[in-house]
């Protein structure tokens, strides 16, 4: 582990009561919902209720993605989309001051984070960009969210993160693409890429296990994750091949077993248009949902069989978060924001081209 300006005993200390909330567990008070957007020219973090209504509006300096969300203090992390170097964390009911956090140097964030389940510290997924390699950055969430050190994700690109329920293993999807800020979002070795998912002992930065698709499938980029009822990891993925291929897109990883794919009907895995953008349980952890905004459509999966239960049309629909059981809400890049199920939808929002444009990722605090 590389660490910077804190000893070694000193983050073992912490990271050890780090534990102990499962992952997702939700407050009691009403839900609210967090995403990024555009919105009249502005970029901005919202924190709007279960009925899309903004509670809280937070200025960003340039487009954001998705949240590191600290349930039980009522706080959240805001990310850049990749490759950004900007974070901001802030009190989802307005009572303190935001505060921003910079990426190191020689870092950028990929646009993901988690905070460990006492809120002590704060795990983002970093590009370490001149070595090539993902990193895990560690930061002190009681200390002003101080960088504290750094672990390697056990693979490039790392995008989602999720702690598990034991409160210590940290499950890394790592995309598997080079990136450059020097190049923008060029992707730099598709012809190489190896996407895993890393699962990771937070107090040592040891890999414990990792599990990685058929060698045949090495363009298929895992990106984004939610850990079921069951404790098994679903994760979406995006396709880096051939247009004309329609690989499965939705898998699941069972501890000490082979990840599996799931295609569904192929009506629907043609129109996801080979791009999963955001992957999200209903309330009971049974049902999975996926978005596919270049599909226009969230499809629904069974957690025990892996079949798909049904979808439905969100046109430019990518953010997804737990809603009641059998139900997510959903935004779009169109401003729509969705109560959806399989057999049923509600609109809370429509689009229009007045409203805002909702980016990739819609957290439940």
């Amino acid at each position: 582990m590389r660490s910077t300006a804190i000893d070694r005993r000193t983050f073992l200390a912490l990271a050890g009561g780090a534990a102990l909330a499962p992952q997702g567990a939700w407050a009691s008070e009403e839900a609210l919902f967090l995403g990024a957007r555009l919105n009249g020219g502005r970029f901005e973090a919202a924190v709007i209720d279960e009925r899309g209504r903004d509670r809280l509006v937070l200025p960003l300096e340039a487009r954001g993605h998705s949240f590191a969300v600290d349930a039980p203090r009522r706080r959240a992390v805001a990310f850049a989309r990749s490759p950004g170097r900007f974070a901001i964390a802030f009190d989802v009911e307005g009572r303190d001051a935001p505060q921003a956090i910079a990426a190191a140097p020689g870092r950028h964030f990929y646009g993901h984070g988690v905070f460990t389940g006492d809120g002590r510290l704060m795990l983002a997924t970093e590009n370490d960009f001149e070595a090539g390699r993902g990193v895990i950055g560690v930061y002190d969430a009681t200390d002003g969210f101080r960088r504290l050190a750094e672990f390697a994700s056990q693979g490039v690109g790392p995008h989602e993160a999720v702690l598990l329920d034991d409160g210590r293993t940290l499950c890394v999807a790592n995309g598997g693409i080079l990136t450059h800020p020097d190049y923008g979002r060029a992707k730099l070795n598709l012809a190489t890429m190896a996407p895993s998912l890393a699962y990771i002992d937070i107090a040592s930065g040891a890999v414990v296990e990792q599990a990685a698709l058929a060698p045949e499938l090495h363009q298929l980029s895992i990106r984004h994750m939610a850990v079921d009822a069951a404790g098994d990891v679903w994760f979406g993925c995006q396709y880096e091949g051939a247009a004309s291929e329609r690989p499965p897109l939705v898998g699941r990883h069972r501890r000490g077993r082979p990840a599996e794919l799931f295609a569904g009907p192929r009506d629907v895995l043609h129109a996801m248009q080979n791009y999963v953008g955001s992957v999200a349980l209903d309330a009971s952890g049974t049902v999975l949902a996926t978005s596919s905004p270049r599909g226009g459509l969230i499809a629904f999966w069974d957690t025990q069989s892996g079949r798909h239960l049904g979808h439905r049309l969100l046109p430019d629909g990518c953010g997804i978060a737990p809603a009641a059981r059998g139900r997510v809400l959903a935004t779009s890049g169109r401003g729509a924001i969705l109560s959806a199920g399989w057999n049923s939808q509600g609109v809370l929002a429509e689009p229009g081209k007045a409203g805002p444009a909702w980016d990739n990722h819609l957290r439940r605090l």
